[in-house]
């Protein structure tokens, strides 16, 4: 059997005496999108921040590619292959859209400080090979003739494409997306959706997303694992999920007996 890309082993976080994600269990296969679901202040977000250094968990384990990686600085885990966007869009406003991706192809350049301030060979090649990614990205997502544009001149639903761009533009193996469509139009979603699956298989990656859009997650998703109140409520495919009578009372509240 293959390694999970992510392993979360027995997880459990405390803000203060607030247990925000207890016990939490679940693995990532390689190449699967993966649904992280649940209703407000169930720790979905948390769960984003611990897996990529922004809180250290309290107890467990977090093992990506099958090595450790808890507590580790979130740079040094953007350079082990976890890239991800935020629930609030966190773009250069007043950069370009070209120089937005670019900030994300920084685990391209090996060159050392001297290379970049003398602009030698190595460091042109590196960025040369920096700017043709970054504008083949933005090819593929239809943001190309909009590279020279002020990232805060994008229509909303082209930021969210723009930030999903710049996370792919480090080249990871796993790809974390916090409510992507947020605040889309059902159109914008529905492209959406056809973004997240040809990523997937363009870049061999692995997907794990958190939504509340259920149309998107049912129609994307290989798997959905469900939190309440930080725990494990049910997991299993999109039908499972859509007929387990717990997750439905958790979303909608337990039918009052008659």
């Amino acid at each position: 059997m293959s390694v999970p890309v992510l392993s979360i082993q027995k997880m459990s976080h405390y803000f203060g005496g607030l247990k925000a994600v207890s016990d939490f269990t679940f693995d990532v296969p390689e190449g699967v999108i993966y649904g992280l679901i649940g209703p407000n202040g169930s720790g979905k977000t948390t769960t984003f921040n611990l897996v990529t250094g922004i809180y250290t968990p309290t107890e467990g384990k977090i093992l990506f590619q099958g090595e450790e990686i808890k507590g580790q600085k979130p740079f040094r885990i953007v350079h082990r292959g976890i890239a991800r966007t935020f629930q609030n869009i966190r773009l250069f406003a007043y950069m370009s859209v070209l120089d937005n991706v670019l900030t994300g192809t920084h685990n391209l350049y090996k060159s050392f400080v001297w290379g970049a301030i003398t602009r030698n060979g190595r460091y042109r090649r590196e960025e040369r090979e920096g700017r043709e990614l970054a504008m083949d990205l933005l090819t593929k997502v239809g943001l190309a003739g909009k590279r020279d544009e002020y990232a805060r001149n994008l229509p909303y639903g082209e930021q969210r494409k723009l930030e999903i761009v710049r996370a792919l533009a480090s080249g990871p193996s796993l790809l974390l997306l916090d409510e992507p469509a947020a605040g889309m139009n059902p159109d914008e979603t529905e492209q959406l959706m056809r973004i997240i699956a040809e990523v997937r298989k363009m870049f061999n990656l692995s997907v794990l997303v958190i939504e509340h859009h259920m149309d998107l997650i049912m129609g994307i998703c290989d798997h959905i694992h469900v939190l309440n109140f930080g725990c494990t409520l049910a997991d299993g495919t999109a039908d499972e999920i859509a007929n387990d009578p717990k997750v439905v009372e958790a979303y909608l509240g337990a039918e009052e007996e008659k």
